[in-house]
């Protein structure tokens, strides 16, 4: 009966893992159709768009401590129900700045929720393997919110109004909040202090100057206020890391990175996010703008990236009862350096096959990682430190993603320049100016954007396959000092 309560209870934190994973990528195609009835300005755009991203990853540190100081439980409710009371507000804003403002709160909302389900998931499944497979699960609905988020929301708007796609999370939370008290355990930690408001601020502060300049890098012509916003962010960041060094009871236990595997997989979840948001940032736009896709049907052609790491993440499990640990993370690292190398050779009439096999390859094999690397990384701490150990993991995620959209992105758009000789900026202005010139003028244009932006495809297919073998190597290279490290115990489904 009890392990039954505990499956049962994980399907109940799928609810809000899945949905705010879709709140990340669903507004995507909704924005033209907002901005349009709002009256929004490109800034405005910029705002709503990112300001639940930066607040999310902004607020994850806090939230995950919070919740071993004040019950992991008690904080997901609380998260649950100002996420629905903010999903209302948000689908009804009058205004550009009234729905920047709800985006904001219900990214600190955001940042309850996923460390919670996932410290929760090492309370409730006490056995390695079956704690093992309930984080595959929970890494599965991750991506596959990311996944279909467009693909709902492309569905929602070809019925019904912009606003429909914030009120999908209503009914959602509503059952999270009558099911939880039931199916979920509370866990607090005995040993919580008080909470370091210090260190709320200086965390908070860093990582949105932090990811602001990361994502401005890429818009920006100009890289100075982006390059102000990393100095400052960074400096911060040190102070943050002094504070919490010195601290009996921290806010983020940074002494976990003396665990070399345990920092090992924090920096693979980092890189390995540089590279899938690359290449996907890359990928969508190729869809679009060179093969002609509408954004809807790129969206679904799309899905398959985030479904692939669906599949590997489900499958990572049993494949670690047949290899070690690290082989089968090294192995899956690989097939991503394969599936990133497909990119390289995508060109003419048999692009889209290639590309649908690239990503697809390239996802599945970031499977393992997610699903048992961020099972050691919550398992290698004692239960009362998992919220806090569970929050690294979802920021290392968020800066990833970040730093692959800004300086893959940056990359590409290097190559695209080059190859235009300095005729055009962007694919999108190709083919602005397309439609302002004579017939063959415009169609010569366009050949010429096109074929430098998969220039650029191809150049971000070599960069990700060079990140998949260093973090292949990277893990491999740790194998032998997680067998001997002892101050921080592999959980059991980490060591079978």
């Amino acid at each position: 009966m009890r392990v039954n309560r505990a499956w049962l209870g994980l399907a109940v934190l799928m609810l809000p893992t899945l949905l705010v994973a879709m709140d990340m990528t669903a507004l995507l195609l909704a924005l033209p159709q907002l901005s349009a009835d709002l009256g929004a300005t490109n800034v405005e755009q910029l705002w709503i768009s990112d300001g639940y991203g930066f607040m999310v990853a902004g607020m994850v540190i806090t939230m995950g401590t919070l919740g071993d100081r004040i019950g992991r439980r008690r904080l997901l409710m609380i998260g649950a129900a100002a996420f629905a009371v903010l999903s209302v507000v948000a689908a009804f804003a009058v205004s550009p700045l009234m729905l920047v403002i709800a985006r904001a709160l219900l990214g600190i909302a955001g940042a309850t929720l996923a460390p919670s389900t996932l410290a929760l998931i090492t309370n409730m499944f006490r056995d390695g393997r079956q704690r093992g497979q309930a984080i595959a699960i929970w890494a599965t609905c991750q991506f596959t919110g990311g996944a279909l988020g467009p693909v709902l929301a492309g569905f929602l708007l070809q019925h019904f109004w912009w606003g429909s796609v914030f009120l999908v999370a209503v009914p959602a939370m509503a059952l999270l909040l009558l099911a939880g008290p039931v199916l979920l355990p509370e866990f607090r930690s005995d040993q919580a202090g008080r909470l370091d408001l210090a260190g709320v601020g200086l965390s908070l502060v860093a990582v949105l100057l932090m990811v602001y300049g990361i994502k401005q890098l890429s818009v920006e012509s100009v890289p100075v206020v982006p390059a102000v916003a990393l100095v400052a962010g960074a400096a911060l960041g040190s102070l943050f890391v002094r504070r919490q060094l010195r601290l009996e009871t921290p806010l983020l236990d940074l002494r976990l990175f003396r665990n070399r595997p345990f920092t090992a997989v924090i920096v693979a979840l980092v890189f390995a996010g540089v590279a899938m948001a690359g290449t996907g940032l890359l990928v969508t736009q190729y869809l679009q703008s060179v093969l002609g896709f509408s954004p809807v049907a790129s969206a679904m052609l799309f899905a398959p990236m985030g479904l692939g790491v669906a599949v590997g993440t489900m499958a990572a499990p049993a494949l670690a009862r047949r290899v070690k640990q690290t082989t089968a993370i090294a192995g899956g690292l690989a097939g991503s350096a394969l599936g990133s190398l497909l990119l390289v050779a995508v060109d003419g009439t048999g692009a889209l096959p290639l590309v649908m096999v690239g990503i697809t390859v390239l996802a599945l094999g970031t499977g393992p990682l997610f699903a048992l690397g961020t099972g050691l990384v919550v398992g290698s701490v004692p239960p009362e430190r998992a919220g806090s150990a569970a929050s690294m993991s979802e920021t290392g995620n968020y800066f990833g993603g970040s730093l692959g959209f800004a300086l893959l992105g940056v990359v590409a758009a290097v190559v695209y320049r080059s190859r235009m000789d300095g005729t055009s900026d962007s694919l999108a202005g190709a083919v602005a100016a397309s439609r302002h010139l004579p017939a063959d003028q415009g169609a010569e244009l366009l050949h010429a954007a096109r074929e430098a932006f998969t220039a650029g495809l191809h150049v971000t297919g070599v960069v990700a396959t060079v990140i998949f073998i260093g973090l292949a190597v990277l893990v491999l290279a740790m194998r032998p000092a997680a067998a001997r490290t002892t101050s921080a115990p592999l959980p059991e489904a980490a060591r079978s």
